[in-house]
């Protein structure tokens, strides 16, 4: 028998993108569970555990980022990849903003395989590791068996991508790391768009949540990367 690299939860209320998306997964070896609600999804999550969820943003009885928080509750090391008819900037950064990826529809279905295999990869990166001495770089702290994060003695709560983000930062000490080899080693993408402003957006996110806690700590060097000051 062939061992399922990951299931995954698709949430989407249109039957015929349902059974494509299930169909391609399937054949790529996942473990697929489909909902068309947003009740079916809580129900089928709290049955079963999903290594990632694929969700519709717009459901008949409600939102998909509101489901996705719901779900981070009952599974907090869960993956959550949207799926969006809109692709504004606006829109974006809301699906991003405690998701780890996002697709916009209509979508290439080798792109949604690509994008959940390249989650699944950095996301399992994070899970519960054997016991290792803490990462630190100035009073930050991450601890790799437990995928904490503190800073200055106070917890820092970063979802997934967040975390794999920060983690290579540190491990990069204080160079520049460019927004390339970011990609690639975070996202695990190797072609993306030049125009792609998925790194910008997670180093928003980690500066609002360390900067709170102490003077800035991530560095912009313009048109090269980002870095730890």
């Amino acid at each position: 028998m062939t061992t399922a690299v990951g299931t995954v939860l698709v949430v989407e209320d249109e039957e015929s993108i349902a059974d494509v998306l299930a169909i391609a997964l399937r054949y790529h070896r996942f473990e697929v569970m489909t909902a068309g609600t947003v009740r079916e999804a809580l129900a089928l999550a709290g049955r079963t555990r999903p290594d990632v969820a694929l969700l519709d943003v717009m459901l008949p009885d409600g939102d998909g980022r509101a489901l996705g928080r719901q779900l981070r509750v009952q599974r907090p090391g869960l993956a959550l990849v949207f799926l969006t008819a809109r692709d504004s900037p606006a829109e974006i950064v809301g699906a991003l903003g405690f998701g780890d990826d996002y697709i916009t529809k209509p979508f290439d279905i080798d792109v949604v395989i690509a994008r959940i295999t390249a989650v699944l990869r950095r996301t399992r990166a994070t899970d519960v590791l054997p016991q290792r001495p803490p990462l630190r770089y100035g009073d930050l702290e991450l601890d790799e068996s437990t995928y904490s994060v503190h800073r200055a003695g106070r917890t820092v709560e970063l979802t997934p991508t967040e975390y794999a983000l920060l983690r290579f930062l540190v491990r990069n000490g204080g160079r520049i790391v460019p927004k390339e080899q970011l990609l690639r080693h975070v996202w695990q993408y190797e072609h993306t768009p030049p125009e792609s402003t998925v790194v910008e957006t997670y180093i928003s996110y980690l500066r609002r949540k360390l900067d709170t806690l102490g003077p800035p700590v991530i560095t912009t060097r313009r048109g090269v990367g980002y870095g730890l000051a």
